[in-house]
């Protein structure tokens, strides 16, 4: 209290005390539960200011005391925290010069000024990690998760770990949990589509794919995402017709071309459960009108290997012919007829066919090996080694491959995705 305070106090003091000395009247006091006592009136109000001056002053106090350890407890947290930051400083320095036992030296010393400093945790978690401590690093994430439950980074992190040592069920458990916290969280939705692609949950990630498609931030990432909508919706139909669930499967193809008319193995699929059920006419039938839609190669392999087995080449025939006609310049058509001719040992009607093959725009070292062979069986053995001799140098696979249209990738087996790139019907027959 200053100065003028004390001075104006007593001052009031001097005037209470002029006027108690002209007024002498008595005042009955009772104390609470106890005696009744005579006071003059201004005792009673020297009393009374002198009790509410100690109240006063003792609030001064107590106020002053206060601001005096807030402040000094302020500069000792301002104090820490420059330590802190110096240490993270460092240990951040040290990172980037690949300095791992400095940068982990620095952050447990910041752990000493702080144990529940989580950013020091994540930063040596994630130097564990990239050392393959997958044990250590899973530790100090879930210390930091254990701080802050809500601490998406730690969550993603330790999915990270588990999905890194092959914990997936653990993953997506931790997923779950980040998902549950923010469901809009693209990064957690991602990680759970590719676990899921690989524990092969089609029914699941149509679900969830369908979640993604509403979130996608522009028309790229939905378009993408609604090509992997297609392909999750016909892998869900192979495996429904590999379990034998045959209706599932039908429903899920036929879906599937109502999505995409052009989505090719969702035709196969539909063939495919037709013979299962028996009807391979029905099948035949289909792939033809399908050809006509799409006029695709791969269509014709699967009806040129289906009407074989059912003892039908002469359809198959027919069905090359009345095509050659509407596209006489096609020369993949005339390689496949050409071919088909070989399969049914018609010696010169392949020969005769792949000879009207124009080789300066169409070449494939098959072409070429074809009738080598078909000159062989002649007894053409100048023709035949002539030849062998164009495809052996020909730089080109030797046999007709399927070729993936998005990455390039060939295969001698035909498949609804590539193994490459993991997209869904790409492959064409490279004819």
């Amino acid at each position: 209290m200053g100065k003028v305070s004390i001075l104006f106090f007593l001052v009031i003091l001097l005037v209470i005390g002029f006027f108690g000395m002209e007024n002498k009247d008595v005042v009955l006091v009772k104390v609470p539960f106890g005696s009744t006592y005579e006071v003059l009136k201004f005792v009673l109000v020297l009393l009374s200011t002198v009790v509410g001056a100690a109240v006063v002053l003792g609030l001064v106090f107590i106020r002053d005391t206060k601001r005096v350890i807030d402040t000094m407890q302020l500069q000792k947290r301002q104090k820490k925290e420059a330590k802190i930051q110096e240490y993270y400083a460092k240990a951040l320095n040290s990172i980037l010069s690949n300095r791992d036992e400095d940068a982990k030296a620095a952050l447990k010393d910041i752990l000493k000024e702080d144990p529940e400093y989580t950013d020091a945790m994540l930063r040596l978690g994630d130097i564990a990690f990239r050392n393959e401590e997958y044990s250590a690093a899973l530790g100090f994430y879930r210390n930091a998760r254990d701080i802050s439950p809500r601490n998406l980074q730690a969550l993603l992190s330790m999915e990270a770990v588990l999905e890194k040592s092959g914990h997936n069920d653990s993953a997506l458990k931790i997923l779950e949990e980040i998902i549950d916290i923010d469901g809009n969280n693209l990064t957690a939705l991602y990680k759970k589509q590719a676990i899921l692609e690989k524990k092969e949950k089609w029914d699941d990630l149509l679900s969830l794919q369908k979640t993604i498609i509403k979130l996608a931030q522009n028309d790229r990432e939905k378009q993408r995402d609604e090509k992997k909508h297609l392909g999750y919706k016909y892998e869900y139909g192979r495996a429904s017709l590999e379990n034998g669930e045959i209706e599932k499967a039908e429903k899920a193809f036929r879906t599937l071309l109502k999505m995409d008319a052009s989505f090719l193995p969702a035709y196969l699929g539909i063939a495919e459960v037709m013979v299962t059920q028996g009807e391979p006419e029905e099948a035949i039938n289909f792939l033809e009108k399908s050809y006509d839609t799409l006029s695709s190669a791969i269509i014709l392999a699967r009806l040129e290997d289906l009407l074989i087995s059912v003892g039908e080449p002469g359809r198959l025939l027919r069905f090359y012919r009345t095509a050659l006609s509407r596209s006489p310049m096609d020369n993949g058509m005339k390689f496949m007829l050409g071919k088909l001719y070989y399969r049914l040992e018609m010696v010169d009607d392949a020969i005769q066919t792949l000879e009207s093959i124009d080789t300066n725009v169409y070449s494939n070292p098959e072409i070429f090996t074809v009738k080598g062979e078909l000159f062989r069986k002649r007894n053409q053995i100048g023709r035949a080694m002539e030849e062998f001799r164009i495809a052996a140098e020909l730089k080109y696979p030797a046999s007709v491959p399927y070729r993936c249209n998005a990455c390039g990738l060939t295969s001698p087996d035909w498949s609804g995705r590539c193994s490459g790139c993991g997209s869904w019907n790409t492959f064409a027959l490279d004819v």
